[in-house]
């Protein structure tokens, strides 16, 4: 690795910029409270904690490459050619300080008057909590010409620093095993990792992040180099770039004021949904914060008056609203200060409130320059906000009867079989495909806290409609009313009706395209049932196997074939395969599906929005060669697929 030139001095940084605030107990017992979960979630956490630390050496001004690599084995390798941790003696406990580092928790740079600025990462609990919840971790650290190794096991040092050797690179290299004791799969999804990755390249102009995968047997590992000079300019075109936009290249802001730095671009396309992405320090604030409030507050004001000095918005015509003009924007907004504070239910909303003003201030005033120096772009943005105002005015009247239902609980669709038990904590709602599938459940659940609701057909594509057509909707308006939360910006989760919501569809590709449908529509519209952990789908059985008196249900075809095989006389196996869920009578539904002690139900979790957002636009939007694009990328991976 090529040592990276004219990047500062690195004087500042060495034993006295490395500030210890608690020990490392407790982390392999409970490691929930640290990296949120041991699921899939937890484990690429480890991988973003370790990339966040040679990020930091990027923002910094230190680092231009980052190489990370999943081995054969789902070990991770992580080098950077930063400066490289710190090994002299901390004065803590006269240890090297790349053991302090890697062992203490909250032993880092970020704290206090530390190395950095400006510092990123999800959570800030450190390398030290990937080293603890790690089956092994050795640290390489190549600083002032020497190279220096370390390892350890479940985060207890089993060798001590090595004797330097000569080096010709400069930085650190991180090489761990997550723990499969702590672990439920080890499994690292490689898209999932390329979009975190994708998107801090976006987000570090000029940073390099090369992504190798060498798990496949025979074949040969592939690169993929994450690097976008156009930063959030680029960033907005990608997200985009499936879309048709109203103006290019997208507007680009910039500015800095009382230690908060903000960068934004924006730009308005030709679909009904908006695109919003916000961070904090790298953090991706899902749930927004002052710096959204500052950024919607100037775009509005911005906006109106552009639209009244050039004509644009006639006299007569009303103010637009910050609602006008959420329809068709993609926006990134990235604001980096010293000391964030986070709130929300999942520590991703910022709550620094010097920071609205900020953002409110410098994006007014950038905006106000782009539309005098770009004065064909105001006309385009503000006839897009006039027909979603005309659309939100026509949808008043379905929305206020839709919300008057939902809210007070009062006219619930009669099509609902709704459950005994009032309390939404131990209550289940049921989605269920069709009235024959609809009558089943009814007659096979547990009345006491299963509600089954039936759908008859598809329902609307909301990815393709504006608001008063969905509104208008009667089959979304009866979910709506069902689940009594409210949509939208009057989503009042405290409202909701029942805590496990199921969608339960046949397992075949109508099926899945009703239950795509479906989570379109949560997804743009009720998305906290995602973040909230609300939303489940039900996996009904594909088979039924019956072996003498013997009666076996088999979800997939590994399944099947296994009892099939085993069987002391495979030619007196009956195999039924259930095309639909009306083809199982109420006891079969309620053993195979329904029976919380039998049931498979499959929890939806928004991991990664920029994905997600991604997904549904190309499966659910109006262009086909992006679906068809992926449908042959993606077409090995299916598992069943009935024709």
């Amino acid at each position: 690795m090529d040592e990276i030139k004219n990047r500062g001095s690195a004087d500042d940084y060495g034993a006295s910029s490395i500030k210890v605030l608690e020990g490392l107990e407790a982390v392999r017992k409970r490691p929930g409270m640290y990296i949120g979960d041991t699921t899939s979630r937890g484990l690429h956490h480890l991988v973003y904690e370790v990339v966040d630390n040679s990020v930091d050496e990027s923002m910094a001004g230190f680092c231009d490459r980052i190489d990370v690599t999943l081995n054969a084995d789902e070990s991770i390798t992580v080098q950077d050619n930063g400066r490289g941790i710190p090994t002299d003696p901390h004065p803590y406990n006269g240890r090297p300080t790349s053991e302090v580092v890697l062992t203490i928790l909250h032993a880092g740079g970020k704290f206090g008057a530390g190395a950095y600025k400006v510092s990123g990462g999800l959570h800030g609990v450190g390398v030290s909590v990937v080293n603890a919840l790690s089956e092994w971790l050795e640290v390489t650290i190549a600083r002032d010409g020497i190279e220096r190794t370390q390892r350890f096991e479940r985060g207890i040092p089993v060798t001590d620093l090595s004797e330097g050797i000569a080096a010709d690179w400069r930085g650190t290299r991180i090489h761990y095993l997550p723990d499969k004791e702590i672990f439920e799969d080890v499994h690292h999804s490689l898209d999932t990792l390329k979009s975190r990755f994708m998107e801090l390249a976006f987000l570090n102009p000029g940073l390099h992040i090369l992504v190798t995968d060498e798990r496949e047997e025979g074949a040969d590992a592939k690169t993929i180099e994450y690097h976008y000079e156009g930063g959030i300019s680029a960033f907005v075109q990608h997200i985009d770039r499936d879309r048709t936009a109203l103006f290019n290249p997208p507007v680009v802001l910039s500015g800095e004021k009382d230690g908060v730095a903000v960068d934004v671009g924006l730009q308005y396309n030709d679909s009904y949904q908006e695109h919003l992405y916000t961070y904090a320090n790298l953090i991706h604030t899902i749930e927004g914060g002052t710096h959204l409030v500052g950024l919607r507050t100037a775009l509005t004001r911005a906006v109106n008056e552009s639209a009244r000095s050039s004509k644009a918005l006639r006299e007569k015509e009303d103010n637009l609203s910050g609602d006008d003009l959420k329809e068709g924007l993609t926006c990134v907004i990235s604001v980096k200060l010293g000391e964030p504070q986070f709130e929300g239910q999942t520590k991703t909303k910022l709550g620094n409130s010097e920071v609205r003003g900020v953002v409110d201030s410098i994006v007014y005033e950038g905006l106000t320059a782009v539309f005098e120096e770009r004065p064909e772009i105001i006309r385009p943005i503000v006839e897009k906000a006039v027909k979603a105002r005309r659309a939100r005015e026509a949808a008043k009247k379905a929305r206020e009867l839709v919300r008057k239902g939902a809210m007070t609980g009062m006219n619930l669709p009669g099509k609902l079989a709704d459950c005994s038990s009032k309390t939404p904590e131990n209550t289940e709602l049921y989605i269920v495909e069709g009235d024959s599938a609809g009558g089943s459940a009814k007659q096979g659940r547990d009345r006491t806290f299963q509600a089954i609701l039936p759908l008859r057909g598809k329902i609307l594509n909301v990815e393709k409609a504006r608001l008063d057509k969905m509104l208008s909707n009667r089959e979304i308006q009866t979910i709506i009313t069902a689940l009594g939360c409210g949509i939208g910006d009057e989503f009042d989760e405290t409202k909701l009706r029942y805590h496990k919501i199921i969608i339960m569809t046949d397992a075949d590709v109508d099926g899945a395209h009703i239950s795509t449908l479906l989570l379109t529509f949560f997804y743009r519209h009720m998305p906290e049932l995602l973040t909230q952990g609300y939303l489940y789908l039900a996996q009904p059985p594909l088979y039924r196997v019956q072996r003498g008196k013997q009666i076996h249900y088999c979800y997939t075809e590994r399944e099947l074939r296994h009892q099939v095989d085993s069987a002391p006389d495979p030619s007196k196996v009956g195999v039924q395969r259930y095309k639909g869920l009306g083809e199982m009578n109420p006891e079969q539904l309620w053993e195979t599906t329904m029976d919380p002690a039998n049931r498979i139900l499959k929890k939806v979790e928004l991991d990664d929005d920029l994905l997600a957002d991604e997904y549904f636009d190309i499966l659910m939007g109006d262009k086909v060669e992006p679906r068809r694009d992926f449908i042959t990328a993606n077409a090995h991976e299916v598992k069943n697929l009935d024709v």
